[in-house]
């Protein structure tokens, strides 16, 4: 026990890392993910001639096991308390040659580089790759609050937050007339951490008001290829001093041209029925010629004899 607790120290402080590249992995926060780590050059291998670990570098730039196992263990080992049973290896997968970690219930701080290093009687390293992993979440939909100014006001800020997503968000306003950028310099934007470790951003932007202001808020995760936009005009309040009744604009032209168009099927409609009610009168009145046949209608019909 006193010599495996040995080799492993002397791991760590030889500060050991893999010089083979592995594959980059993508995870989301409060999945599961597996870290590749596999020899093919032997398909069968004893475990008790084994010792594997796997580690990360620390903020000081020293490394730190994340998981490991040594000859004569049935289990492995963790000396992380961040990865106690989190952090997981099947024995029965390295005995194939498949040294590969399953982490559980990702976190934002899991972002690392993992070095997946196994030795051979502690003398030969059979196997060394790093593989990157990559963290990301979700941001919640940006809400955009509307300018309170007064309409004599000749600046308008708007106001747009989101919340709990990673990585580090790129923040954009943009004219939603055009779909143009807006200047950078128009807006602050404060991006924090929050408890879970994940990202919250508000942004104000402050422009000069225009008689049809429009603009959007888009949050950009790069890592997901995720813009999220909205706009200031939807599901928001009217901006002071740019709706009302003028019939210049837009939205009450286009509510008068929906009234007109009620009141023309409602007048169509009232024909129809009109045309409707006089043609069953005719067609069901008496009195009228060609339909009541009088008394006449009693008699049986004769049938014909030949005679005249």
């Amino acid at each position: 026990w006193f010599l495996s607790s040995a080799g492993l120290l002397l791991l760590l402080l030889s500060g050991l890392h893999a010089d083979s590249q592995g594959e980059e992995v993508r995870a989301m926060v409060g999945s599961d993910v597996e870290l590749s780590c596999i020899y093919t050059k032997e398909k069968s291998l004893d475990l008790n001639e084994l010792y594997v670990y796997w580690q990360i570098t620390n903020a000081s730039g020293e490394p730190e096991p994340v998981a490991y196992h040594l000859p004569g263990n049935s289990s492995t080992g963790h000396q992380n308390n961040r990865y106690k049973d989190r952090a997981q290896m099947s024995l029965d997968s390295m005995k194939q040659g498949n040294f590969s970690l399953r982490l559980y219930n990702i976190t934002p701080q899991d972002e690392q580089k993992y070095d997946c290093l196994v030795f051979r009687k502690m003398t030969e390293r059979i196997l060394n790759v790093t593989v990157t992993l990559h963290v990301a979440a979700n941001y919640s939909m940006p809400v955009v609050s509307a300018p309170t100014a007064a309409p004599q006001d000749e600046e308008l800020t708007f106001t747009c937050t989101s919340k709990d997503g990673y990585p580090r968000p790129n923040v954009y306003w943009i004219n939603k007339t055009d779909n143009s950028l807006l200047d950078e310099a128009l807006q602050n934007s404060t991006v924090s951490l929050n408890a879970q470790g994940l990202y919250d951003v508000v942004s104000v932007l402050r422009i000069r008001r225009t008689p049809d202001v429009n603009v959007g808020c888009c949050i950009e995760n790069v890592l997901l290829h995720q813009n999220l936009t909205v706009s200031s005009q939807k599901g928001s309040e009217p901006i002071p001093g740019t709706t009302g009744s003028n019939p210049d604009i837009p939205g009450d032209a286009e509510e008068g041209r929906s009234r007109t168009v009620v009141a023309v099927i409602a007048l169509l409609l009232t024909v129809i029925v009109a045309a409707a009610a006089g043609w069953w009168c005719r067609s069901r009145c008496p009195g009228r010629r060609g339909y009541y046949a009088g008394a006449q209608a009693a008699r049986p019909e004769q049938g014909f004899t030949g005679e005249f």
